[in-house]
């Protein structure tokens, strides 16, 4: 009797049943609580299993799919992880203003194709920009700013083609700006964004020439507060919609301010202060939507006063301090009707200064000090603001003139704005928690700090800079039908950034608290630039304190899960009976019909594993991988003590431990910040524990006890290929032990392509994803990128482009058809690798590239002799076969696949090679172990450099996923 059909049904049945308790896509609520799991504390109504039908705070949905997430300021601690991943259709993230929050940021974010905001501002995040951003090619809203994030800015993102906010600003950046070499992409590409923003980092290296063109449309390009050396490319002046520049702060940028910056008509903030740019003071006449200008302490030539000065009428804060500027100063300065700010000290101006009774009525300051000017005349009303003329002949010792005496004494500034209190009853006495709003109620404020980056003024007194701010606020914010009452701004001032920076406080309407879902909506607003500021304010970002929710979070209403608690008790008890009786004809079916002998030895796929279960009936057996419990793993470590510690990486530390039958493992911890997901993690136990070759490292075992993630592999002790090639494992390879480990590679790499079942994909064949063990044969390792090729053994995979910055097969780029040869690509740019031991992609330099460039078949060693690595030698006899083995390797590297071997061909090729290099049975051949030479080292195992469950390239920083 065939029970198929009705099992269907009964199954179909159950599945139905179930859908009526969920209607969120299951994925997408796996992915979140797997999320959550890293994060403390979570929303206080993310319970139940539907979060789009319980309207979980922070999550909105499209239909049944997980589109945004929302959660600025919710004091949140802890990592994002890899399981970001399952939330396939998701639009918006923002995690914003949650300062606990933090470690790497995981490369699987760059598998979110839907992705249009991703929005960080203020966090924890540290680690290098993982350069599968680059696939990200919906992004429209990047905002990184004000993290930890270390290392260079990845070429990819110059494939964001619609991109419009790009900031990477307040981060520990280095390097320079990546721009398109003809191979990668760079920040030229990028001819839609309208926002640089890169400011507040240790970038350095010249600004290329080739960043700017007349295809561009950015609006402001903020360098200031970097390294940046060299002079302005004139490239510049071709940004005609160019409204903010800032080069500020840049101490080795030099030469002449480009003469064509005049061509930029629409700039309203020029900032060029503290660097050593010389020539001569630039030219700005023709700028007139100039309000803000500061060029001081640079070294440009002597001049007189420039013509420009008095030609500018937009023109409010003018900083020309220490430039050595001669001449009178024209009295019409003094009547721009915008001007509010002269500081002009420590320059050459002379004569008499005069100020006409027609002086400008916002003009607050005059700043003087340390000039030549030797007398002072005003018309008509007494100036009565702040004039300083310390330092010049006018102001002889004893003098009593009020503009003499040395500012902080009876010059005080006046007190910064602060939004007045409207009172008509005596002021209540508030909670401690509490403040007193402007209107005198006491209420919880959402409290933060504004950081403007280009104000075009510089009066910080006057409230006709402030009000008007308060009142947009209000009014924008009632049209985005957020419960805000009132808003209160204080304490503005200048940064040492100069960034203007005020503390804003946002009061409730009808109520003491914010809830939680109106802090995740106007959090958003503040992060993703909703809210945009009147145009004298320039670009802003926010960042936000915790918000104090009452008992520390909100304590949810009567939701939609309480109301359906009789449905879920029926639908429960009714699915219950329908999966015990589709488990009883299981049972029958299974003794009435056993499976074929191969699907009983087939290991159990990880699709189904519940990672939340650490049951045994839950953990799949698989077919080579033993699970291991804690405690385990503990005593094999010796409670993963110091003196076990052998590496560590963003995922955590690596551990040598000893089997009770002495073998020797390396036992990978993931911690807490680890780049790992559970998918990911579930990836390398399934592929490792199907694949078993001695040019492949084992998989020992896994553990899933006490909510940790470890694996347990084979002890190989020598390191990886990239740290020998490096010299940082202090094992050193002649040129035939780089042939003996190549073919390891080769054949490891070949196996998997013909003899695994189903054949299997690397992705990610590279020098640090190669080991070396006790006698030097090579192992391939980290399966995390791999791909299996289907059931029916051959063909290819249409799949997002991922692997390796410089090892990337530009044809599986170009089309997203993944094949066995994209991996022979790879391993052709390894083979380059090892004969030159450079990194195949460094400071725009591609090594396939290079090679093919340098190559003179009519020459000894092809001509290579300056590539080739200089431990190798450079003499034909000693690198005997290295033509053969360039002429591989160049055929490896072939635009097409189909122009490439198979890696069984290479395999063969290779071995040839090595008979040539005097290899096995070759006079004078000397066994791997014989010839071991080794140099006073500490060995460090291979596992503790890449990341052990990082699935975008190995995990060393310099290694991250990058589609080329």
């Amino acid at each position: 009797m065939d029970l198929s059909p009705w099992l269907v049904v009964l199954f179909t049945a159950l599945v139905q049943a179930s859908a009526i308790l969920a209607d969120t896509d299951s994925q997408d609520y796996t992915g979140l609580v797997a999320i959550a799991d890293n994060w403390n504390p979570n929303p206080s109504n993310w319970i139940g299993n539907d979060p789009c039908g319980d309207n979980w705070t922070g999550i909105i949905c499209t239909g049944n799919r997980v589109t945004s997430i929302r959660l600025s300021s919710f004091g949140l601690s802890g990592f994002l992880s890899g399981d970001i991943q399952s939330l396939s259709e998701l639009v918006h993230l923002d995690l914003s203003y949650n300062k606990e929050l933090g470690g790497s940021l995981p490369a699987s974010i760059g598998s979110l194709s839907n992705l249009e905001n991703l929005i960080l501002v203020g966090c924890s995040f540290s680690g290098e920009l993982p350069n599968e951003l680059g696939q990200l090619t919906n992004i429209i809203f990047l905002s990184l700013n004000s993290n930890k994030f270390s290392g260079s800015i990845p070429a990819s993102l110059g494939r964001l083609s619609n991109l419009y906010w790009f900031d990477l600003a307040d981060n520990q950046l280095t390097g320079g700006l990546p721009i398109f070499d003809g191979t990668n992409p760079g920040l030229d590409n990028l001819t839609n964004t309208k926002h640089f923003h890169f400011g507040m980092n240790q970038l350095s290296g010249t600004i290329p020439s080739q960043i700017f063109s007349s295809d561009m449309k950015l609006i402001h390009v903020l360098l200031d507060n970097n390294n940046f050396s060299g002079s302005i490319p004139s490239t510049l002046g071709l940004l005609s919609p160019l409204e903010v520049l800032r080069f500020d702060n840049n101490p080795l940028l030099s030469g002449p301010v480009p003469s064509n910056i005049n061509n930029l008509t629409k700039l309203a903030e020029l900032h060029l202060e503290n660097g050593k740019l010389t020539g001569p003071l630039p030219d700005l006449t023709g700028m007139t939507a100039l309000s803000f200008v500061d060029m001081s302490n640079n070294s440009f030539n002597a001049s007189d006063v420039p013509s420009w000065f008095t030609t500018l009428p937009s023109l409010t804060s003018l900083f020309l301090e220490n430039l050595n500027i001669a001449g009178q100063l024209p009295q019409a300065l003094f009547s721009l009707p915008a001007i509010q700010t002269l500081r002009l000290r420590g320059n050459r101006f002379n004569g008499t200064l005069t100020i006409g009774s027609d002086f400008s009525a916002p003009l607050q300051l005059i700043d003087l000090q340390d000039n030549d000017i030797s007398s002072f005349t005003i018309s008509g009303s007494q100036y009565n603001k702040t004039l300083i003329l310390v330092g010049n002949p006018i102001c002889v010792p004893g003098s009593s003139e009020k503009y003499c005496t040395p500012p902080g004494k009876s010059n005080p500034a006046a007190a910064p704005y602060y939004t007045p209190m409207n009172c008509s009853v005596l002021p209540p006495t508030c909670l401690s928690d509490q403040l007193l709003s402007p209107t005198c109620i006491c209420a919880v404020p959402y409290r933060g700090t504004l950081f403007f980056r280009s104000p075009s003024f510089s009066d910080l007194t006057s409230p006709s800079n402030f009000v008007p701010l308060e009142q947009d606020m209000k009014v924008k914010f009632t049209r985005l039908n957020l419960p805000v009452d009132t808003i209160s701004i204080h304490d503005p001032s200048f940064a040492q950034s100069n960034n203007l920076q005020l503390s804003l406080e946002l009061f409730p309407s009808g109520k003491v608290h914010f809830s939680e879902q109106d802090i995740s909506n106007i959090g958003f607003v503040l992060s993703n630039q909703t809210y945009k500021p009147p145009s004298l304010f320039g670009p802003y970002y926010f960042i936000a304190q915790r918000y104090p929710f009452a008992n520390g979070l909100q304590v949810p209403s009567e939701s939609k899960s309480t109301n359906r608690l009789p449905l879920i008790i029926g639908v429960s008890v009714g699915g219950a009976v329908l999966v015990t009786v589709l488990l009883a004809l299981v049972i029958v079916f299974a003794k009435r019909k056993r499976s074929p002998k191969k699907n009983e030895e087939r290991s159990q796929s990880f699709v189904s594993w519940d990672m939340k279960s650490t049951s045994a009936s839950t953990i799949p057996q698989l077919r080579g991988a033993r699970t291991f419990t804690f405690d385990e793993l503990r005593k094999i470590t010796n409670n993963f003590s110091e003196a076990n510690d052998i590496g560590n990486g963003g995922y955590g530390k690596v551990y040598r431990g000893t089997l009770p039958s002495g073998q020797l493992v390396a036992v990978k911890r993931s911690q807490q910040g680890s780049l790992q997901g559970s998918l990911e993690f579930r990836t390398e136990i399934e592929l490792l524990s199907r694949v078993h070759h001695k040019n492949v490292v084992s998989l020992v075992g896994f553990c899933l006890d006490q909510d940790e993630q470890i694996l347990v592999y084979e002890y190989v002790p020598n390191g990886t290929l990239k740290e020998s090639l490096t010299g940082k494992s202090g094992v050193r390879l002649d040129w035939r032990r780089r042939l003996r480990v190549v073919l390891g590679a080769a054949k490891g790499i070949s196996y998997l392509h013909e003899l695994a079942e189903p054949p299997i994909v690397h992705r990610d064949i590279k020098s640090s994803n190669v080991l070396l063990d006790e006698r030097l044969n090579a192992k391939v390792s980290d399966f995390g990128l791999s791909k299996p090729l289907g059931e029916d053994g051959r063909g290819q995979v249409t799949t997002q482009v991922k692997g390796t910055m410089g090892y990337l097969d530009p044809e599986y780029y170009m089309t997203q058809q993944l094949t066995d040869k994209s991996d022979v690509y790879s391993f052709g740019v390894l083979m380059l690798e090892v004969l030159t031991a450079k990194k195949p992609l460094e400071r725009g330099r591609y090594i396939v590239r290079e090679v093919k460039a340098a190559v003179d078949r009519t020459k000894d060693l092809y001509g290579l002799h300056e590539l080739l690595d200089p431990v190798l030698g450079a003499s034909p006899l000693a690198l005997a076969g290295l033509e053969q083995y360039v002429d591989l390797a160049l055929r490896c590297v072939e635009e097409a696949g189909a122009d490439r071997p198979s890696m069984s061909e290479a395999a063969a090729e290779i071995e040839r090679v090595i008979k040539m290099a005097g290899g096995p049975g070759a006079p004078g051949h000397e066994s791997a172990s014989e010839s071991m030479s080794y140099a006073s080292r500490t060995p460090r195992h291979p596992y503790g450099g890449d990341s052990p469950f990082d699935y975008s390239g190995g995990g060393m920083p310099s290694s991250r996923v990058e589609p080329k």
